[in-house]
């Protein structure tokens, strides 16, 4: 992601949230935070969807994954967790967590599809409607039976 895709970036962001992410805090995460990653998806030129995580030690945490409403359904945003996975492992991350808002099924669903697990929930985590918001975990690799890891960046 970079400043030039911000207003198209925007765009998605007010018809998607009732209470959208600013340009600064946009900017913020772009030039200031160095724990930050995030990637967009074009249809030629125009921005369709946007992703981002923080990694911090061998943790990462998905930020945020939006697709415009109108690109839905073409798993765009499943290309997107799928590419922040591949970067979460090669920075060095052998997990990653997320918030989704207990009413967003579609989301949660597609978590579970990629391997992520449910641990909890954060009571009123969404500032805007005090909703709750499930914590969800997924661990890249695994122990087989020769005691050593396997990724699996996609179950």
């Amino acid at each position: 992601m970079i400043s030039e895709y911000l207003d198209g970036i925007l765009a998605i962001e007010r018809v998607s949230y009732p209470t959208p992410w600013v340009r600064h805090a946009f900017l913020n995460e772009i030039y200031n935070n160095n724990f930050a990653y995030y990637y967009v998806a074009l249809a030629g030129k125009k921005v369709v969807g946007y992703a981002g995580m923080w990694i911090i030690l061998d943790e990462a945490h998905l930020t945020n994954v939006t697709v415009h409403p109108a690109y839905r359904g073409r798993r765009l945003g499943e290309l997107l967790i799928r590419v922040l996975m591949q970067e979460a492992v090669y920075l060095g991350a052998d997990r990653m967590t997320l918030e989704v808002r207990v009413s967003n099924h579609p989301a949660q669903r597609l978590y579970e599809r990629l391997g992520f697990a449910s641990a909890g929930v954060r009571r009123g985590y969404y500032n805007d409607n005090r909703e709750d918001a499930i914590i969800m975990w997924k661990h890249f690799f695994e122990e087989n039976s020769f005691g050593t890891g396997s990724y699996y960046p996609g179950h």
